[in-house]
């Protein structure tokens, strides 16, 4: 008797072991921790938060009067509309398993997204706190091209536009450069939390439109004053507030690269401040608010790929220069050419974003982070070379393919731009028949 027992024991012994073994062959469920997804809950309010009402009253407030509410308008659609392409299909092109160029359509309205962690992206949080997290980066990035074609796209283009632009654009780039298995994350490039998705990919996209809407009426290759410059201000701070969730909630958790991410970020966006005052200063004779604020966002857009890869002094070094190169963009390049990219989208956030990506190569170090990798200037000059072809692979593809959304959006349409009358009138008035302010005659 004894003997069965024994033997119905190591049976029993051999069995859990066997079960235990293919579970986690299988891939176990896997631990939430609640500091980390009490974190990423913050960190996406905080990054929705940039989109509304942050950009919203930060362009808002730069346009003239007649069409601030249009540009509310614009920012609150946008993010109800990829909101909803993100959890239908968005999501599952940029980050399913699926080849090296797209995602499947494995999670095609988060069919197997769950609230169990997914490994391959975060193996503390739910998954759908990830997908989430990703949705409002999906949200800004079309968001943020609204910049360069305020006061003349017809409101009906517009939703067409970042339709098209997000599945078309975004979710490509996205799964190249963040999906487990994407070409350029594979050739070992380094994007935290998006310099070349977000930044680049809008910025040259922004260019791109305010080609092919052209200038608009009267323009002379010089800005119109902002109609509401605290509305501007207000918006700066909101942007630079939300902007801690953005980089340090890429850290996907509530540890030490999220507490480097949120440092260095503050301190780029103060010494990109602090340099485009200085440079106006020296320029202009006197340093502006609107300038001041405009160098903060330029700061916090070269640092965003840098974030969990720099430490603090090559963040300053970050935050200094973009002010230079954004400031000749938008002083000397864009009158040149005499595109009007009416708020300065390409000259902030693509020049912005292209600085930040070749930075990376430059500053990042393994003793930041011991998942990415050395810079140019830590011994490896191979990594700046492979950030240089993610940003011509970015903005080529961008480029191309934001033109052809638009030359046939304008073809089946009868012209993504509004008439000269509607322009005139504003597109507060002749896009959404309101008005953001009562005037007493």
């Amino acid at each position: 008797m004894k003997r069965k027992f024994f033997i119905l024991f190591c049976a029993v012994i051999v069995s859990a072991f066997g079960i235990a073994k293919h579970a986690l062959a299988e891939g176990a469920p896997l631990a939430i921790d609640t500091g980390d997804t009490a974190w990423l809950l913050i960190s996406s309010a905080l990054v929705a938060f940039m989109t509304i009402p942050g950009l919203a009253l930060f362009y808002g407030g730069l346009v003239r009067r007649k069409n601030v509410l249009s540009i509310f308008m614009q920012c609150f659609i946008a993010m109800c509309v990829i909101s909803l392409q993100w959890v239908l299909i968005g999501y599952s092109l940029s980050f399913a398993p699926g080849n090296a160029f797209i995602g499947s359509l494995k999670w095609l309205g988060l069919a197997n997204v769950g609230l169990l962690p997914y490994a391959d992206y975060s193996a503390t949080i739910p998954h759908q706190l990830f997908m989430i997290f990703q949705g409002m980066f999906a949200v800004i990035t079309p968001a943020l091209i609204i910049g360069a074609f305020v006061e003349r796209m017809k409101f009906s283009s517009f939703l067409i536009f970042i339709v098209f632009w997000a599945f078309l654009v975004y979710a490509p780039v996205a799964h190249w450069v963040w999906a487990v298995g994407g070409w350029i994350r594979n050739l070992g490039a380094l994007d935290f939390a998006g310099g070349t998705v977000v930044h680049i990919n809008a910025g040259i996209a922004a260019l791109v439109a305010a080609i092919v809407l052209g200038k608009r009426r009267f323009y002379n290759n010089r800005p119109t004053p902002p109609h509401n410059l605290p509305f501007s201000i207000i918006g700066a701070g909101l942007l630079w507030i939300g902007w801690y969730g953005f980089n340090a909630g890429s850290a996907l958790g509530a540890n030490g690269l999220a507490v480097n991410a949120f440092v260095v970020t503050h301190i780029a966006a103060s010494s990109a401040g602090l340099s485009w005052a200085v440079i106006e200063w020296i320029v202009n004779g006197r340093p502006t608010v609107l300038g001041t604020i405009t160098g903060a966002v330029a700061g916090l857009v070269a640092i965003t790929p840098a974030a969990g890869f720099v430490s603090v002094i090559p963040a300053i070094i970050i935050g200094l220069l973009v002010s230079v190169f954004c400031f000749v963009s938008v002083s000397l390049i864009k009158p040149f050419f005499g595109y009007d990219d009416s708020l300065d989208a390409f000259g902030v956030h693509g020049v912005g974003g292209i600085w930040g990506a070749l930075a990376t190569g430059l500053f990042a170090s393994k003793a930041v982070n011991p998942a990415g990798a050395d810079g140019l200037f830590f011994g490896n000059p191979s990594l700046f070379f492979t950030q240089l072809i993610a940003v011509i692979v970015t903005l080529v593809y961008s480029f191309i393919v934001t033109f052809l959304i638009l030359k046939v959006i304008d073809i089946a349409t009868g012209g993504v731009r509004v008439s000269k009358r509607e322009e005139a009138t504003g597109l507060d008035l002749s896009q959404h028949h309101e008005g953001a302010y009562t005037m007493l005659e």
